[in-house]
């Protein structure tokens, strides 16, 4: 959860092109970011994959006018609007885009190939139907950081009284990791965002920071495994909190169009 899922940065540049404020190119270049390649499988009227750009200007021309974001896990499927099949396969992955203004949605399938430290990574989006519906348990941006800011003193007390390791190498690379992209923090988002979803978002990168340290520093002062079991119900509403709240983030361009529009 530190870095942006890619359907975020999907979802982000794609509303950006949508609005006119990017080029296809730029749009492209900024979703695909470290990866080899994006394509896009099970376009209407396409026998096989085909560019993110091509595929893009074709769902705007069937008619999607925004794109949204969901976030889902066991149990919580955030962002969803169903069908079952859709959802399905964003459960697996674990992330999702939906279509606003037409039914499709877009879930993305990871291959991964190569020595560490230097593989190649291509993404696969695959393109199905959706339902027209409300996206599952999304709040507005003023909901969300009022969430966070809670998330964010409760994940405090819960590390400290846990007593979870916040030093040495691994968590201060981590740390030095997380401050370089909170420095960055305008570019979380692309243009057209307000300044609020960028504040949301970079709020919600911080609390995911915490639960990292959390879940990948070793086991701190918890040293059985009622005590780990602990950490981990008292961490999880506090991620599922960063998830929603990142939906929100991504969504905010979403939601202005649908205010504006009454």
């Amino acid at each position: 959860m530190l870095s942006e899922p890619r359907s975020g940065r999907l979802a982000a540049w794609g509303n950006a092109l949508l609005a006119g404020l990017v080029s296809p190119d730029e749009a492209v270049l900024a979703i695909v970011g470290e990866d080899a390649v994006h394509r896009v499988e099970g376009l209407p009227g396409e026998a096989g994959p085909v560019g993110l750009t091509l595929a893009l200007g074709r769902l705007r021309a069937l008619g999607v006018t925004g794109w949204r974001v969901a976030l889902p896990a066991p149990g919580h499927p955030l962002g969803l609007s169903g069908p079952p099949e859709f959802n399905a396969r964003a459960l697996e992955a674990e992330e999702a885009v939906v279509g606003y203004g037409a039914a499709f949605g877009l879930v993305p399938e990871v291959y991964e190939a190569g020595p560490a430290g230097d593989v190649h990574v291509e993404v696969v989006w695959h393109c199905l139907p959706v339902r027209e519906a409300p996206p599952a348990d999304v709040p507005s941006l003023g909901e969300a950081e009022r969430e966070l800011a809670e998330a964010l003193r409760e994940a405090t007390v819960v590390l400290t009284r846990l007593d979870v390791a916040a030093s040495g190498p691994v968590a201060e690379a981590a740390l030095d990791a997380y401050r370089a992209r909170a420095e960055a923090g305008g570019e979380m988002l692309a243009p057209g965002y307000p300044p609020r979803a960028v504040r949301v978002l970079e709020l919600a990168q911080r609390v995911a920071f915490l639960i990292s340290l959390a879940y990948g520093n070793g086991h701190g002062g918890a040293v059985s495994a009622s005590e780990m079991a602990a950490r981990t119900e008292a961490l999880r509403p506090v991620e599922r909190v960063a998830r929603r709240a990142q939906v929100a983030a991504f969504n905010a361009w979403v939601e202005e169009r649908e205010r504006e529009r009454g």
